[in-house]
């Protein structure tokens, strides 16, 4: 019967370490999960902001074209 009992507890000690594992996987899974949406949501984010800034230069740019424009025609305008 001790050989019993002492095989039982080995039993259950190889079962509670094997859970003991997969738990720590578990998070190391989590975590990796976390970090590559939160690496996603970063990007996402510098993307939007390059985008938004390339398009109030590209804003910029025609509004000064515009003003040469004005400039330009108020040239003519005097040159006539």
């Amino acid at each position: 019967m001790k050989n019993v009992a002492i095989i039982a507890a080995a039993a259950c000690a190889l079962a509670l370490g094997a859970c003991t594992k997969n738990a720590d996987n578990n998070a190391a899974n989590e975590t990796a999960v976390e970090n590559t949406a939160s690496t996603d949501v970063n990007v996402a984010t510098n993307d939007a902001a390059a985008t938004a800034d390339a398009a109030l230069n590209a804003a910029g740019n025609a509004v000064e074209n515009a003003g040469n424009a004005v400039d330009n025609a108020a040239n003519a305008v005097e040159n006539k």
